[in-house]
């Protein structure tokens, strides 16, 4: 039986991403073809639509290019994601890197300048913080 574990839908190709698009890679893709996969966008369980504003952390908030502060948005992405995690018993989650959400060690610094600092994502964050180990493929 293979392992359980969640992914970043964008990775599996799901046109989630903030501008619409994916970031779906063949090679990743194979790579995960031996997981059960379990797709997710917190963005989108957050309730934010696709295509949206691109969205950067700054502080301890999540404020989008327009200056719309989406911290609540990204909070309950994670908690959803997180809750789907615990019903499902996964313990390892693949999310892509940078992003405001899923970011694992490095995301953007807030000025949308594409400068990256060291970091994580609300979502990465709050998994780990609850057990889950969380990788970064792309």
């Amino acid at each position: 039986m293979k392992e359980k574990v969640l992914v970043s839908a964008c990775l599996l190709g799901v046109d989630c991403k903030y501008n619409g698009g994916n970031n779906y890679d063949e090679e990743i893709f194979k790579e995960l073809e031996k997981y059960e996969l379990i797709p997710v966008c917190p963005e989108i369980f957050g309730g934010l639509s696709t295509p949206r504003k691109p969205s950067e952390i700054v502080g301890d908030k999540v404020i989008n290019n327009e200056g719309l502060d989406v911290t609540n948005n990204f909070k309950r992405g994670a908690e959803e994601t997180l809750e789907l995690a615990k019903k499902l018993g996964v313990k390892k989650a693949i999310l892509k890197a940078k992003s405001p959400s899923c970011g694992n060690g490095k995301i953007y610094d807030g000025t949308f300048t594409g400068t990256i600092i060291d970091g994580d994502g609300i979502t990465t964050k709050l998994l780990k913080e609850n057990g889950i180990e969380v990788i970064t493929l792309k």
